[in-house]
């Protein structure tokens, strides 16, 4: 397994170098020059925090983007976008280490709340910060806290996130966009110190600087846009209240459709997913592995040009060793 993970690694190293060799062969850099040229002056209309204008033929029409799939296309050199989302979630069971559902043992709720600030660097580069507030609720749990607290609640600043997307292929009738992807996970939010009667509500970060490298594609198949990523992460150890640890590395796995309805309104779907393995380097994983697939259907409403919003209901509905939630979704972008 553990070489399997060292060519699945490479494989996405190799997909992420490789088209750019195409940037220092004159023909090509010259076509490219050429169709930038053709498409100077035209008009530019907004579609979420990643719209750029598509290439001559089918126009794409704009959209909201998924919630939480990423896109692919950067935004514009020079432009700035903010996204909101929060989520009320629900637990309703917990997965087992065999992939059933099993009693939560109380009443959990999870309140988030991500900002998501971008700016687009220049051509074909974006830049993006997360931070995400995170509130806990546990109520009538069946294992009492050592005072006999039986419901608690915590919130905080979770773990930040920093990401640089580049686009190595720029969308044609043929092709999709593929954009390369860089990212960093900052352990920011209360991870250890924990407080035993606050019963686990106060447990809102990782602990792990996580760093991930994958590929971001899109495409307007139409009347249909599709959205995929592909992203390896790598967890460095770090030490909680129950000593030291070696998180395992996980793959992330998103799809998304929409259809445009009308020109206001956009039907999506999304399919998300994480999957645990062992680790490329460092010492032997000592966590138990987790993988979580989720849905979330969802309606996009685009209220302007430059301002959209969208709500949606994401549900998990096959995983192990995690909490199995209901969690109501609302978003919103205004790109400036």
């Amino acid at each position: 397994m553990r070489s399997v993970r060292i060519w699945v690694f490479l494989l996405t190293v190799f997909c992420l170098v490789y088209p750019a060799t195409g940037w220092s062969n004159p023909a090509v850099a010259a076509e490219e020059k050429e169709k930038a040229g053709a498409q100077e002056g035209a008009p530019e209309e907004g579609r979420g925090e990643g719209f750029q204008p598509e290439p001559p033929g089918e126009e794409c029409p704009s959209t909201f983007g998924p919630i939480i799939t990423d896109t692919a296309i950067p935004l514009e050199k020079g432009k700035f976008a903010v996204q909101p989302t929060f989520g009320l979630g629900f637990v309703t069971n917990r997965f087992s280490p065999n992939w059933r559902r099993v009693s939560a043992r109380g009443d959990f709720q999870s309140f988030s709340m991500d900002y998501k600030f971008t700016y687009g660097l220049w051509n074909n580069l974006e830049v993006f910060v997360v931070i995400p507030y995170r509130h806990n609720w546990a109520g009538s749990v069946n294992d009492p806290g050592p005072q006999g607290e039986r419901s608690a609640d915590f919130g905080g600043i979770g773990d930040v996130n920093l990401t640089f997307k580049y686009r190595l292929v720029e969308e044609t009738e043929a092709r999709p966009t593929v954009t390369a992807l860089f990212a960093t996970d900052f352990p920011t939010g209360h991870f250890r110190h924990l407080n035993p009667g606050r019963l686990g509500t106060d447990e809102i970060g990782g602990g792990a600087h996580v760093f991930t490298t994958g590929l971001n594609l899109s495409k307007y198949v139409k009347p249909f846009i599709f959205y995929g990523n592909l992203w390896y992460s790598m967890q460095t150890d770090f030490t909680d209240d129950d000593g030291r640890k070696h998180p395992r590395d996980y793959v992330t796995v998103n799809l998304a459709g929409e259809y445009p309805i009308t020109k206001k309104w956009v039907a999506l779907l999304e399919l998300t997913s994480f999957w645990d393995g062992g680790r490329l380097f460092g010492h032997k994983a000592n966590v138990a592995p987790g993988a979580l697939l989720s849905l979330m259907p969802a309606i996009e409403y685009m209220a302007t040009e430059k301002f959209a919003l969208a709500l949606g209901v994401n549900l998990d509905i096959m995983g192990k060793n995690g909490d199995t939630t209901i969690t109501p979704l609302l978003s919103m972008v205004y790109a400036f």
